[in-house]
């Protein structure tokens, strides 16, 4: 049954989407200049979300632009912790400065990852958000750790799918280094998120057909195909939800 559903965007990164992705999502996860971008690319975003009337979000990272924050690194939860809080109290402040409510946070790149799987980092990051703001929902892997342990803290969490991205039978995310793990086909796209908004499955890169629960889709805005990609689902869903 089809529902309406958030699609949410990684921005702030200096990819020069950012703009023409806008009319097509709900929600932006800006980065907060550990892995990309720095307060003038924090202001900028900001700014086009209030314009495009978007709901923003801190996307904070390992401390790693030479790897754009998708290096696995292994630091202690105290020094966690406090990349984390600081990169949110960061966006919270601009935010605050440009007249706008910080809705969520989304961890970016290997720290997505390893929040997903790992319950000690799931832990650290969801109580990072509560000391903070509990009000601040947290957008994790569908199924993880971080969902889990965001919600057991008491925390709002929502489940994401991914609209670029392919999935193991297991449901994690194709690995970036498989060349498989990308999706950039419109229609293909299009089609995984209607399997998953309509049947709440996903067909895995070896065929198998795995549950896949979902409150919002992502869209990589670092990506070729961004635009693209957003706009065909944007307005594929929106015929659909005129039409039922």
């Amino acid at each position: 049954m089809l529902r309406a559903i958030d699609i949410n965007c990684d921005m702030g990164e200096g990819m020069g989407n950012d703009e023409a992705l806008m009319p097509y999502i709900n929600s932006a996860n800006i980065a907060c200049g550990f892995h990309a971008g720095n307060g003038e690319t924090i202001r900028r975003t900001i700014e086009l979300a209030k314009l495009y009337n978007v709901r923003i979000g801190a996307h904070p990272s390992f401390r790693d632009k030479d790897f754009f924050g998708r290096r696995e690194l292994d630091i202690p939860g105290d020094k966690l912790y406090a990349i984390v809080i600081e990169q949110i109290i960061k966006m919270d402040m601009i935010a605050r400065e440009k007249g706008v409510k910080l809705y969520h946070v989304k961890p970016h790149g290997a720290l997505y990852n390893m929040a997903a799987r790992d319950p000690k980092i799931a832990r650290i990051i969801a109580q990072t958000v509560k000391d903070f703001d509990e009000s601040l929902v947290i957008y994790g892997l569908s199924g993880s750790h971080l969902v889990k342990e965001s919600q057991a803290m008491g925390l709002v969490a929502v489940n994401e799918a991914f609209a670029d991205r392919t999935y193991r039978d297991d449901g994690s995310l194709t690995p970036r280094s498989q060349p498989n793990a990308i999706i950039t086909n419109e229609t293909e796209s299009l089609q995984q998120v209607i399997q998953i908004m309509e049947r709440g499955t996903v067909t895995t890169v070896s065929g198998k057909v795995i549950p896949m629960q979902a409150e919002t889709i992502c869209i990589h805005g670092d990506e070729k195909t961004a635009v693209g990609i957003a706009r065909t689902i944007s307005n594929a869903l929106h015929r659909k939800m005129m039409n039922r």
